[in-house]
């Protein structure tokens, strides 16, 4: 918890304390606070992996939560604070006894409950998913950087010039690069717009389906773009993990343990990223069957079964993400890269927990050619993070 007072928001973690300390005064801040309960809005949330002991709070089996944390003191988080699970048994009970205040309790429950609908907690989709859900929030809370929201801008635009000549005629009504800005804006606003008309009819989709399709592709374009940003960030970790040192006391046994668990990351990092590959090729393929194909009914299939497909897109990129930014946090461009043994067992067995083991992670280790495209020294180096 003292960890999060010197980071803001992340994939994993709201930190609406940091936003609150930043903040407070603010305008815009104050006119359209997240939460209306004050205690609320000094929480920190964060998606959190259900350990096995902790499933029988649930009705039913879950794998990733939605928790909420009310420190006991907003300036030192490392005080510690009360806490709940979105969904626990019971938990409105206990969200009613932590608010403090039964004003506006139907507003907070509903925002808490669009949270845990969400895969992660990234700030362009948290943004967009509760602008569709009718929630006024300050932009504040958001904390995807004018960079970034660039950055995207230019990728989706890539990703979707050959859509244009499909349902806006290319450059009827404008130039080519205008259209294609527009559909961008559009696209990326998070409202609903009658000039998307001509996208829906080409989809032939009516009202929710439309709407929950659209927000759908829009996952899948930032978990694409998501990707394409994160994989130089992993192979900075593999190398990282190649040169770090071990100081202070070693232990035979725990060093094997180390390269034993190590060798597992590895495999699972790379899983994980051949998975989000092989479901971001699902999307490409049906996108090339509207634009290249014109088989508009390829896209529309896709796009009906879509919502399910971006909550498991959310969780594997987001398992991906954590690791290459909590690395980030604990080992700083430019500083030493130097761990205590057992502190580096800690940090690569959180990895492996959270990464998870699927079948075919046992069946068939993943192979450097599934992802864009290690070398063969970094693929190899978590296995030598010990060494």
């Amino acid at each position: 918890m003292r960890g999060l007072e010197r980071t803001a928001s992340t994939s994993r973690v709201l930190n609406l304390a940091a936003v609150a300390s930043q903040n407070a005064g603010e305008p815009e801040y104050v006119s359209a606070p997240f939460f209306k309960a004050v205690s609320l809005n000094g929480a920190v949330i964060i998606k959190h992996r259900l350990r096995a002991d902790e499933q029988y709070i649930f009705e039913a089996a879950k794998r990733i939560s939605t928790k909420v944390i009310i420190p006991f003191e907003r300036t030192d988080l490392g005080l510690g604070g009360r806490s709940l699970f979105v969904g626990q048994r019971g938990w409105q009970d206990m969200l009613d006894e932590l608010r403090g205040s039964s004003e506006d309790e139907a507003r907070d429950i509903a925002l808490l409950e669009a949270l845990d609908e969400l895969p992660s907690l990234d700030p362009f989709l948290l943004r967009e998913h509760l602008k569709r859900r009718g929630f006024k929030i300050a932009n504040c809370y958001f904390a995807i950087s004018h960079a970034d929201l660039d950055r995207m801008q230019r990728f989706v635009a890539g990703e979707i010039s050959k859509l244009v000549d499909l349902a806006y005629g290319g450059g009827k009504g404008g130039s080519p690069d205008a259209n294609i800005s527009r559909l961008v804006g559009l696209l990326l606003s998070g409202q609903d717009d009658t000039r998307l008309e001509p996208l829906r009819l080409t989809l032939g989709l009516e009202g929710e389906n439309f709407r929950e399709g659209i927000f759908s592709w829009k996952g899948f374009l930032y978990y694409k773009w998501v990707l394409n940003s994160l994989w130089p960030e992993l192979r900075e970790v593999f190398a990282e993990l190649s040169e770090i040192k071990v100081v202070g006391p070693r232990d035979f046994e725990r060093m094997n343990q180390v390269k034993e668990v190590g060798a597992r990351v590895n495999q699972a990092i790379l899983g994980q990223v051949r998975k989000v590959r092989v479901t971001l090729q699902v999307y490409d393929d049906a996108f090339a069957e509207l634009t290249l194909a014109g088989n508009p009914m390829a896209f529309r299939d896709f796009l009906l079964k879509s919502p399910e497909m971006f909550i498991t897109l959310g969780e594997r990129t987001g398992m991906v993400s954590h690791i290459a930014s909590f690395w980030r946090y604990r080992f700083p461009k430019g500083r030493p890269l130097k761990v205590e043994l057992d502190e580096l067992f800690d940090i690569l067995q959180d990895f492996h927990q959270g990464l998870g083991e699927d079948d075919d992670h046992k069946a068939r280790p993943p192979q450097a050619a599934d992802v864009e495209p290690p070398d063969a020294a970094n693929a190899e180096a978590v296995s030598r993070a010990a060494g």
